[in-house]
């Protein structure tokens, strides 16, 4: 658990956020092999590439028990449906999410869109 907070990027330019959630095998087996092919070390090349490709800045996922939380910060005119159709279609994109299939309990021909489920802001500090 990190109590010092995580950094939060700027990016010179307008950008938006999406959130979503997912749930997850329960089996902590599970948990930490899927923890363990999101690290640094083993995230797939082309995974990443394919993310920045289609306009998403920053992704991050938090965790907590076998509940998942990501942020993805995108460009600013970011269509979600087009990209996510985008992403679907690139390199090993379809290889990953049978792969992680796995560990979130759902169909193996699934894209992420289709596991993943977009978050609704409830709240916002303003100024």
């Amino acid at each position: 658990m990190n109590k010092e907070g995580y950094p939060v990027k700027t990016y010179g330019r307008p950008a938006k956020r999406y959130c979503q959630t997912l749930k997850i095998s329960e089996n902590p087996e599970l948990i930490e092999r899927y923890k363990a092919c999101h690290s640094k070390e083993n995230q797939w090349k082309e995974i990443r590439e394919g993310i920045r490709e289609v306009g998403i800045l920053e992704m991050e996922i938090y965790i907590l028990g076998n509940t998942l939380f990501m942020i993805v910060d995108t460009v600013e005119d970011f269509e979600w449906d087009t990209a996510m159709a985008r992403l679907a279609t690139l390199p090993r994109q379809a290889e990953w999410e049978a792969f992680v299939a796995e560990f979130q309990g759902c169909d193996p021909n699934a894209p992420s869109d289709q596991k993943w489920q977009l978050m609704e802001r409830m709240f916002y500090l303003y100024d």
